[in-house]
């Protein structure tokens, strides 16, 4: 072949001809975006509290865009055909946060946004090193009950005397380890999803076949759904005993949408709603800040100086902020409690207004629809469940928050993802990102023609026995198991 021939072949190879834009090149058009959109608004927030611009906000800046940076040689490394705009969304929605969590500690004067510029750090080091090390999503579904077993200890880390951080704020979420407060619930988010899809992509044959009636509902042998309702109804009443009702609701919602997409089976969103309702009616009876919760929830104006000062203040700041925003730094953050974490959002909806804040979950809105696409896109049923289950988690939390504030759902205490202060929230989140681009990057490599990585034997033979136990299960033996499976 001559040397035009071979640069011809060349070209109709590569992306561009193929009619794909090279997806890293995307995305740090995109971050760059991300970046300099968020240095803009810390810039604005310096300049409204003094002429000279404060050194906070150029380290804040360069701290975030430092890390941006890392993060795009990583992925451009580790995983370059991901998806391009998952990590710009959740550079931009960190970067907001950042800013308004500074906004707050000009008006409260604390100074969190330094821990929270660090934790950003951190996160991100920690999405960098799962890229690098975790090469393929698919040797995780060897290790199901590992992660079920994980995700019972990371809930109950709490309660241990030695390392408990005690009640706070009424609930008992945070260990304190090395000096540094933690709340490990956030990480049995990613592991209580990494067991389910494990499990349900192993098991899903069996739980799509109903053998038995309850009432008008058919559903699968008690010994194949009784596992994943005996954790999944665990997991969710350690968090109601250590009353973090959010999280409870936001596991269960997540465990009825991956079941329900696992199978197929309409049977299951009914049984959840049934379950759901059920356990609503006993949590308002049993716990007295549930009650509480939902009277206010009902009609916040009854006790606006008492327990209903929270959502009363938010209500006005949302006022307030009307279509356009009293202007970034001319809010009233302090009158608002937990204005830092819970009610970041009503910070943004008083200081940007309607329009900011709708940008916000425009910003949200799109993350999702490229999480759901990428599980969409997967190529394998444990990446599939996965990828959905992180997204749902994600999709759910903002709303539940979002909800929570507006009115449109009683308030719960549970944190906007990126944006709310805290760093264990933080890492959790970023570790799902990471997650989602690897699931992504193997997709879109396969679409591109590009050759599979090669597993390990161990990998291999898992999954080789994984395949026999079924098979053996559908006739009747007994599989033989090994390792974790």
């Amino acid at each position: 072949m001559t040397a035009r021939g071979r640069e011809a072949a060349a070209a109709s190879r590569s992306p561009s001809a193929a009619g794909l834009a090279n997806p890293r090149r995307i995305e740090a058009r995109l971050l760059t975006g991300a970046v300099l959109l968020t240095a803009l608004a810390g810039m604005l927030l310096g300049w409204s509290e003094s002429p000279d611009l404060p050194p906070a906000a150029v380290i804040t800046g360069v701290a975030l865009a430092v890390t941006a940076i890392v993060a795009h040689i990583t992925v451009r490394h580790a995983a370059p055909d991901a998806d391009p705009a998952i990590l710009p969304l959740a550079f931009l929605l960190n970067g907001i946060g950042l800013v308004f969590v500074r906004r707050v500690d000009i008006a409260a004067g604390t100074d969190l946004a330094a821990t929270q510029t660090l934790w950003t750090a951190v996160s991100v080091g920690a999405l960098c090193l799962g890229l690098l090390f975790v090469t393929s999503v698919r040797p995780l579904e060897r290790y199901q009950y590992t992660f079920g077993l994980a995700t019972i200890v990371l809930l109950l880390l709490p309660i241990i005397p030695f390392i408990s951080a005690g009640v706070i704020n009424g609930a008992r979420l945070w260990i304190d380890v090395f000096g540094m407060r933690f709340q490990p619930g956030e990480v049995a988010k990613l592991t209580a999803v990494l067991f389910l899809a494990a499990y349900l992509a192993r098991n899903r044959d069996m739980l799509s076949v109903a053998t038995q009636r309850v009432g008008p509902l058919f559903i699968p042998a008690t010994r194949h759904l009784a596992p994943v309702f005996i954790a999944a109804i665990g997991s969710m009443a350690i968090m109601a005993q250590l009353r973090d009702l959010g999280s409870a609701v936001l596991f269960f919602g997540t465990f009825i949408a991956m079941l329900y997409v696992a199978t197929g089976r309409v049977a299951y969103p009914m049984l959840g709603i049934v379950l759901f309702a059920s356990a609503c009616l006993i949590a308002y009876q049993v716990f007295s800040h549930v009650r509480v919760r939902v009277h206010i929830w009902v009609d916040p104006w009854s006790d606006v100086q008492g327990s209903a000062y929270q959502l009363a203040q938010s209500l006005f700041a949302l006022g307030t902020g009307g279509l356009t925003g009293t202007g970034l730094g001319f809010g009233r953050p302090q009158d608002i409690p937990f204005s830092s974490t819970d009610a970041i959002f009503v910070v943004i909806g008083e200081e940007l207004g309607l329009l900011g804040a709708t940008a916000v979950l425009i910003a949200f809105l799109l993350l999702v629809a490229r999480g759901l696409r990428i599980a969409l896109t997967a190529r394998d049923e444990f990446s599939t469940l996965l990828a959905l289950g992180l997204t749902v988690t994600l999709a759910l939390q903002t709303f539940v928050i979002v909800g929570g504030l507006t009115r449109l759902v009683p308030l719960t205490g549970i944190t906007l993802p990126f944006i709310s202060y805290g760093g264990s929230s933080l890492l959790a989140n970023y570790l799902i990102v990471a997650v989602l681009l690897r699931i992504s990057h193997e997709s879109r490599a396969a679409a591109r023609g590009k050759p599979e990585p090669a597993q390990p034997s161990a990998v291999r033979r898992s999954a080789a026995r994984q395949r026999a136990s079924i098979a053996n299960e559908s006739t009747g033996r007994i599989p033989t198991q090994g390792g974790d499976t």
